[in-house]
């Protein structure tokens, strides 16, 4: 197994190619989502008992439905981030065929094939510094934020979740070599 960076682990054989990609793992961040995901889970729990034990209006039931709402969507969007802080990450196999592209929270998650000869403009996409976006993905509770893009029949399929310069710069050259190995071998 070699290594880009810290968080970038690859294994090369002749068959295949294999590459894991691990989010950043900085305790304190772990911890705030974490402390995070408990309070509003106790606040989802308070706003449901509130409205099964005490008596409320019809106004106020309807208030607290809509805010029920927003807080399953957000609950359910910063759990998801949590867990994938925790334990997530990103599998891309490239073969003779394919490069199979897996996002995983321990383990779970569905590999999906984009075929090699289908794979067009394997580009590195990187946010101005500084700017909205760059600071919008850089937030813990985002899960996006990815280095890498290419076209594939008419969509966009993006990898390489919050990667810095560097690391997306030396994934973007492994992928692109052995994307282009193995269609030139398919060729001869």
């Amino acid at each position: 197994m070699k290594w880009i960076g810290k968080r970038i682990s690859f294994v090369d054989d002749k068959q295949k190619t294999t590459i894991v990609i691990e989010p950043d793992n900085v305790f304190w961040v772990n911890a705030l989502m974490g402390a995070w995901v408990s309070m509003w889970m106790a606040i989802g729990a308070i706003v449901t008992w509130s409205f099964f034990a005490l008596e409320m209006t019809d106004q106020e039931k309807i208030a607290v439905v809509v805010f029920m709402s927003f807080w399953i969507y957000y609950a359910i969007r910063v759990t998801r981030s949590f867990f994938w802080l925790l334990w997530g990450k990103e599998s891309i196999k490239i073969d003779e065929t394919a490069l199979y592209f897996k996002k995983s929270i321990k383990g779970y998650g569905r590999s999906t094939p984009y075929y090699l000869e289908n794979i067009k403009k394997i580009r590195m996409y990187t946010p101005k510094e500084k700017s909205i976006q760059s600071v919008w993905e850089a937030s813990p509770w985002i899960r996006g934020g990815e280095r890498i893009e290419f076209d594939y029949m008419n969509k966009v399929v993006r990898l390489g979740r919050k990667l810095n310069e560097k690391d997306a710069k030396l994934l973007y050259q492994l992928v692109t070599k052995k994307v282009e190995d193995r269609l030139r071998k398919k060729k001869d």
